[in-house]
C-alpha cells in the first residue's frame, strides 16, 4: 500500500490528470464542485481508471475538506508513476 499526495482543482473544465508537480503531489483536475464530498468521488473515479483500479481500492485517508489530500492504493510508486506517465 502506497499513500498517494495528491493536488486537486474542483470546477475545472475537464477531468484530467496533469502529471506530478515538484513537491511529488499529483495534480488532479476535476468538474465536480467541492461540495457534499462531489469532488472527491470524482478524483477516487479518476484516478482508479488511471491505475487500473477498482474504486473501492483508492481510499481517502486524510484531506476530505482541502485541495491537500492522501490516498491509500494497493500499488508501489514505481507502478503508480508508470501508470500516470502513460496518460
Amino acid at each position: 500500500m502506497t499513500n498517494l499526495r495528491v493536488r486537486v482543482t474542483p470546477r475545472a473544465s475537464r477531468d484530467a490528470i496533469a502529471g506530478f508537480d515538484d513537491a511529488g503531489r499529483l495534480r488532479i483536475r476535476v468538474t465536480a464542485p467541492p461540495a457534499d464530498g462531489a469532488a472527491n468521488a470524482a478524483v477516487t473515479k479518476l484516478l482508479a481508471k488511471a491505475l487500473g483500479l477498482a474504486p473501492r481500492d483508492v481510499v481517502l485517508v486524510r484531506g476530505a475538506t482541502s485541495r491537500d489530500k492522501v490516498f491509500e492504493v494497493p500499488l508501489t510508486e514505481a507502478q503508480i508513476r508508470a501508470n500516470v506517465e502513460t496518460l
